[in-house]
């Protein structure tokens, strides 16, 4: 086979190389370049590293040449019957077929892969439109909770100002009574630790209040101490 025409690359894997000068042929119409063929060769018995078939035989595997001179071209096949130089070069074209037949497996293999990656990449984006759909549906349900909030927030506020507006006016009846009852004690109507009497007319009689009625009458509490009522008393005795 001339090496100008044909391209031949070396069986071996690992290797891979265009073959030029010396290689090693294989009965099984593999071909190797000298460094991979010498290699593999060397042992016995010798195995196919392509196709693991076992190469027992004296003319199984040979070292040989890719372009011989013109002299061994024109002695090589002399003698030789026809159908002997066509079987020897069917075998010549079988390496050439493999060859072929390599490259087609590689261009098939490189097709299926690009085929299978962008299989791939169209379920990423799937997955990927799916998950861009769950993050929008979360985003408007975490606007709704945060609207619910903002809701529940002001109302929290608006009760809070009116318990505030219920409190002042508490603490503004506590110290209006606790005012009056002062000016009671001072002005000697209810004196402290007796039970106030009234007199009112009843017909010809008058009557007066004793302490279980005066006690209904008037009730005082003792101021807590957290009762801004207890601190007016506290500065006003001080």
């Amino acid at each position: 086979i001339s090496a100008s025409k044909f391209t031949l690359l070396c069986s071996s894997h690992k290797c891979r190389a265009k073959l030029s000068g010396f290689v090693w042929v294989t009965a099984c119409s593999h071909v190797y370049c000298d460094q991979h063929g010498s290699e593999e060769f060397s042992r016995t018995p010798a195995i196919c590293p392509a196709c693991s078939s076992m190469l027992s035989g004296k003319l199984d595997v040979f070292r040989t040449e890719l372009a011989p001179s013109e002299q061994y071209k024109a002695m090589v096949l002399v003698g030789l019957q026809p159908e002997t130089v066509l079987e020897i070069s069917h075998k010549a074209l079988d390496v050439n077929q493999e060859r072929m037949l390599m490259e087609y497996n590689l261009s098939r293999a490189g097709g299926q892969m690009e085929k299978c990656m962008i299989q791939q990449s169209q379920s990423k984006e799937l997955e990927l439109n799916a998950l861009r759909g769950e993050i929008a549906s979360l985003k408007k349900v975490l606007e709704e909770y945060k609207r619910k909030y903002n809701e529940v927030l002001e109302r929290l506020n608006e009760r809070n100002g009116q318990y505030q507006k219920l409190q002042g006016l508490l603490d503004s009846l506590r110290i209006t009574e606790y005012e009056k009852s002062l000016q009671l004690l001072s002005s000697g109507l209810v004196k402290p630790h007796s039970s106030p009497s009234f007199l009112a007319t009843e017909g010809d009689r008058f009557f007066s209040l004793g302490p279980e009625n005066a006690k209904t009458s008037f009730q005082f509490s003792t101021p807590t101490r957290d009762s801004p009522i207890f601190y007016q008393e506290k500065l006003s005795l001080t």
